[in-house]
């Protein structure tokens, strides 16, 4: 796999001549990482009548794994940062494989329940470990476009996968598979961790800053806890507000401790940057757009039209492949050249675009004509953002913030994927039922009500993301400025130290 193209300027000298390689590494473990997300969507009605779970913990099963991932990926990223990336990379490798066996062995709802947590409990040292090792090994300006459009990529794409894998394995296999089949990739990327990444050595010698730990993890806990159980026990539920308020005084508490702390574990430095805050800001309002979108897409498919698990998997394919060309052809050519709102903001508006489109949708839509075209703005849209968006946000940052950096950027993305699915799915759920209330005039038509109900909370709902993309849109072309990578340098300069 050679490392540069054809008629560009060769890789710089002191570059890992296996650099390529190591890239078919990190992008393995993320790949594992973003399709844990969604892959046991499609498992879940199974592994629920399998275990006897109630409909109301269910989601735990969804939940367990975004609430650990979300909540400790701040810790993550600053232990890859003390101990050193690679080793924090390799630990979250086996940690994620063995939670991934003990979940598909699970005898009761608690065991799997739990298995899912340590998921996310290892998913958030991995994370940022691969993203901080990706923006280490390569600094040359058109490398870095390349590595980061194949990260992007599957960082986008790698949810609709998810369904996919999840789709064969549950139609084909059984649920548990869902889970056993993480243990493979561990096994391959822990193998190639060893043999083709290299990585400078931890700062031993550094102090955590425990405070900060239970402050801003405790504030990104409360706050993915409670979008998680507004959707079951609603917006105005005593715990629910509880959390929101719990989250706010615990996340201000722990901004303040950061500007005092000797040692911060997030420091402030690294989000006063524009760019940086703006393409954190732009993730997390894209992914809000995306993860609800998939959730209502999933249930249409399934239960609107009756589509197989297999076959909703396999409508998700154009939008990976759209993905995979705005982020690999598009992105990663466009991004030496020219500043990178100039790709999000465009992006951001096809993919409201797509949106759009689906607003349209009815209980009779034909897949071909209605569902794909918008599948294919959005997966082109995805594309041009995430690549720049990852790209920009990790660049320029001291080797000593890479896996704090890294992990501040993954938790934008997890958290607007909390706070899609639960407020969206709230929108669509309660508009659903006010229409079916006021439309069920006659009892034998009420099968047929009920459809257009649920079809008509998804089309409320997707206008709510549609908005959120242009904000998102609006955000990315004021916030972030930054121009195009200078060709003859081999990356930014580190964003300074304040000095005390």
């Amino acid at each position: 796999m050679s490392g540069t193209w054809s008629g560009e300027p060769a890789a710089p000298t002191d570059a890992d001549p296996r650099r390529w390689w190591g890239l078919v590494v990190i992008a393995l473990a993320q790949l594992m990482v973003v399709l844990d997300a969604t892959i046991v969507n499609i498992a879940l009605p199974s592994a629920q009548r399998d275990l006897g779970m109630s409909d109301g913990n269910r989601q735990w099963v969804i939940t367990a794994y975004t609430l650990a991932f979300g909540g400790l990926l701040l810790l993550g990223g600053r232990v890859a940062d003390l101990v050193g990336r690679k080793r924090t990379f390799v630990i979250g490798l086996i940690g994620f494989a063995a939670a991934s066996a003990l979940g598909g062995a699970a005898t009761t709802p608690a065991m799997l329940f739990g298995a899912r947590a340590l998921q996310g409990v290892f998913a958030a040292l991995l994370a940022p470990s691969a993203l901080s090792l990706l923006s280490t090994t390569f600094s040359d300006p058109r490398e870095r476009a390349r590595a980061f459009g194949i990260y992007g990529t599957l960082a986008a794409s790698g949810a609709a996968a998810g369904f996919i894998v999840g789709g064969v394995l549950t139609e084909y296999l059984n649920w548990r598979w869902c889970l056993y089949v993480n243990i493979p990739f561990a096994v391959a990327a822990v193998i190639g961790a060893y043999t083709l990444l290299r990585d400078r050595p931890g700062h031993g010698g550094a102090r955590l800053d425990v405070p900060g730990v239970l402050l801003g993890c405790g504030g990104l806990v409360a706050l993915v806890y409670g979008f998680g159980e507004a959707q079951p026990r609603g917006w105005s539920d005593p715990l629910v507000l509880a959390l929101f308020a719990a989250s706010v005084v615990l996340l201000a508490a722990f901004v303040w401790w950061q500007t005092r702390a000797p040692m911060p574990l997030l420091p402030l430095h690294i989000i006063r940057d524009r760019n940086r805050a703006g393409c954190m800001v732009t993730m997390m309002l894209a992914v809000i757009g995306m993860f609800g979108m998939f959730l209502f897409m999933t249930y249409y498919l399934q239960v609107v039209l009756a589509y197989s698990p297999l076959m909703t998997g396999l409508a998700f394919l154009p939008m990976t492949a759209s993905i995979l060309t705005g982020s690999t052809q598009i992105s990663a050519r466009l991004l030496p050249r020219v500043g990178p709102r100039m790709l999000m903001v465009p992006g951001m508006l096809l993919a409201s675009g797509g949106m759009v489109i689906l607003t349209q949708m009815t209980v009779d839509s034909a897949y071909a004509s209605e569902i794909l075209p918008a599948l294919i703005l959005m997966g082109l849209g995805m594309g041009l953002t995430f690549m720049p968006v990852f790209s920009t946000a990790t660049a320029g940052v001291a080797p000593r913030d890479s896996g704090v950096t890294s992990a501040t950027v993954n938790t934008s993305q997890q958290i607007g994927g909390s706070i899609g699915t639960a407020l969206l799915n709230t929108i669509a759920t309660g508009t659903s039922a006010s229409y079916i209330a006021s439309h069920l005039a006659d009892p034998t038509g009420r099968a047929q009500v009920v459809r257009e109900g649920i079809v008509h909370g998804y089309t409320v709902a997707i206008w709510v993301a549609a908005g959120i993309m242009l904000l998102a849109a609006l955000v990315a072309g004021v916030m972030v400025t930054a121009k195009a990578p200078r060709h003859d340098a081999p990356a930014d300069e580190p964003v300074p130290e304040p000095v005390a």
